[in-house]
């Protein structure tokens, strides 16, 4: 086997390794799974910060579903989390 059946051997196991861990994404119940472990995270920290006096809270999560998958946190201070709530009910 040449130098180049070899590199595209590899190349098309990497796609399929890829194409599979993409798949398990589409699951729903797996999406559903992040989401949940990610405000319980949120909760979690946000519990914690709350009884440290701090001004900040977790105000926000992003999920990604890419390779490999992220969750993102937003972080905001308390009176600039209310005072947005108040001028959006506005």
């Amino acid at each position: 086997m040449g130098l180049m059946d070899k590199a595209k051997e590899a190349a098309s196991k990497a796609s399929e390794k890829a194409s599979e861990k993409m798949s398990a994404f589409d699951s729903d119940s797996i999406i559903a799974e992040a989401i949940i472990k990610a405000v319980e995270k949120q909760e979690k920290v946000n519990n914690l910060l709350f009884e440290s006096n701090s001004n900040y809270r977790v105000d926000g999560i992003e999920l990604s579903m890419g390779i490999p998958p992220t969750v993102t946190f937003s972080v905001g201070r308390v009176g600039d989390i209310e005072n947005t709530k108040m001028l959006d009910n506005k």
